[in-house]
């Protein structure tokens, strides 16, 4: 079998995977260095004769992950600002038309890679007979910083750079993936976390409009981008830490890398809070020009309307962030009240807490005012936000299904729960994987719920529809159906009705 396809700009030669095709490491666009650095993404240049694809390209600059338990999201490849890479996994070179799967990694927008070996592609091509494409995009200070401003417009980014990088990756994979035995006509992009909320952004974006026909959000919707005002402070604060005036666009570009990550890191404090720029201050931005308005608002207004959705979160979301705030560990009902009303004011945090600590103890949960907030900041940021979507889209006439994730973590002790980013290896098939299986769980249960999982995925990415042979998945209607992605997998009406309905005229939600 070929193991060499022809780009529009040259032929790439991949390396066989568990009887697929792996490419890895293609260029979609040119290096973002020099008078590119904060540019939107250019055509990289063609090449002659055979580009080896068989190793990983750079990863955008960034920072160690904080947290030690998720070693299956390790970068592994170097990093450099020349990142912008995409891989592809295919069953085979044959002009096929396979459904094709465009993955954008998560993690807060300074963090992560397609690379990462908990985003193998490989187990989903294979099951599914389609083909799986993973994006890298510039991270950070890089990626997501607004300088117009700043610099009177010398360096004109928008803090949205990012999100332009991830459009080309989608212009790419329309002008080359027939040549890798995939489908142009029938692209679905997912995400996770900052992933799922770059697909939120995407389904807003004119420029992205036909670049994609079906979407994942996983944990993450389209309530994530900050407003100006605040993106322009995290500019200022960014110079002042860098000791750079805003009109000195040479000095700008002779920042190092390094000196960026020394920077973010210190706005990025985790477990602490800066009002002014929140605790994800590198992302998306309502710049006016890119992105217009809160993604959202676009949404209900049609901009992605007759693309089905397939969207959800996880239970216990805000357990993962817990780990790096022991202080929340120690919280009273006053202060847990008073953590909410810094979000939402006073008067809706007692009543959000009553509602919460009274549903948990009705159905005989823990409702410790630690359980509560880590409750409540689950479904401010990541539960509400993906059923504010899913009713969006289909006030449009877009078929949209519904998921909650409830498997467990084994990871310290159960004291994770069902927490941010462990569906992924269930999506991916890669509980197995090193250093997954310690986070993920194991066992007949856990192989059954990914095979079911993927299958899901898999069938939505076909059809727009996620019933599977063993799982009928209706769309979602006024009885708010639900698919528990858990043991059992079970489909439930509306389910935590009493929590999602104290929502109700609360539009505080998804910032951070």
């Amino acid at each position: 079998m070929s193991k060499i396809a022809q780009t529009l700009k040259g032929k790439v030669e991949g390396a066989g995977q568990d009887g697929l095709i792996a490419f890895k490491g293609i260029p979609f666009a040119a290096p973002p260095l020099g008078e590119l650095r904060w540019a939107p993404p250019e055509n990289p240049e063609a090449w002659s004769g055979v580009r080896q694809a068989s190793e990983f390209g750079a990863a955008a600059h960034q920072n160690p992950i904080p947290l030690d338990i998720l070693p299956a999201f390790t970068i592994g490849e170097r990093m450099d600002e020349d990142c912008l890479y995409l891989n592809v996994w295919t069953p085979g070179l044959d002009g096929a038309a396979r459904p094709v799967m465009v993955w954008i990694h998560g993690g807060a927008f300074v963090l992560g890679s397609g690379a990462q070996s908990i985003y193998d592609g490989a187990t989903l091509a294979n099951r599914g007979d389609v083909v799986v494409v993973t994006i890298n995009y510039r991270l950070g200070p890089l990626g997501f910083l607004n300088l117009s401003e700043a610099t009177g417009g010398r360096i004109p980014s928008t803090g949205n750079e990012g999100l332009l990088d991830q459009i080309k990756g989608l212009e790419w994979v329309r002008d080359n993936i027939a040549a890798f035995g995939g489908d142009a006509g029938n692209v679905t992009i997912f995400g996770e976390s900052a992933g799922g909320m770059s697909v939120g952004c995407l389904m807003a974006l004119p420029q992205a409009r036909g670049l994609f026909h079906k979407a994942i959000p996983q944990s993450g919707a389209c309530h994530t981008a900050q407003p100006l005002e605040r993106s322009q402070e995290v500019t200022r604060r960014v110079l002042d830490k860098l000791g750079v005036e805003g009109g000195d666009v040479a000095a700008l570009r002779a920042v190092t890398p390094e000196q960026f990550l020394r920077v973010q890191a210190a706005l990025s404090v985790p477990g602490v809070e800066d009002s002014a720029i929140g605790t994800m201050p590198f992302q998306p931005c309502v710049d006016g020009t890119i992105l217009k308005q809160l993604p959202i608002e676009s949404v209900r207004a049609g901009s992605a309307a007759g693309v089905p959705v397939l969207v959800g979160s996880t239970r216990d979301e805000w357990k993962l962030f817990g780990a790096a705030d022991p202080s929340v560990f120690a919280l009273d009902a006053e202060g847990a009240v008073a953590r909410i009303g810094s979000k939402l004011g006073a008067a809706q945090a007692k009543d959000l807490f009553q509602v919460y600590r009274d549903a948990r103890e009705a159905r005989g949960e823990v409702a410790t005012p630690t359980e509560v907030w880590f409750a409540i900041e689950t479904d401010r940021v990541f539960r509400i936000p993906a059923l504010r979507l899913i009713e969006a889209q289909r006030s449009n006439g877009s078929p949209a299904f519904s998921y909650l994730f409830t498997w467990a973590s084994p990871s310290l002790g159960g004291l994770l729960g069902s927490c941010h980013a462990l569906e992924l290896g269930f999506v991916f098939g890669t509980i197995d994987s090193s250093g997954a299986r310690d986070f993920s769980g194991g066992g007949p249960a856990a192989d059954l719920l990914q095979r079911r999982i993927q299958d899901a995925w898999l069938a939505f990415a076909r059809s727009g529809d996620p019933s599977s042979a063993d799982l009928s998945w209706p769309a979602y209607t006024e009885q708010r159906e639900t698919m528990v992605l858990g043991d059992p997998v079970a489909l439930e009406n509306a389910p935590r009705d009493a929590e999602t309905r104290a929502w109700e005229g609360i539009e505080s939600l998804g910032t951070l």
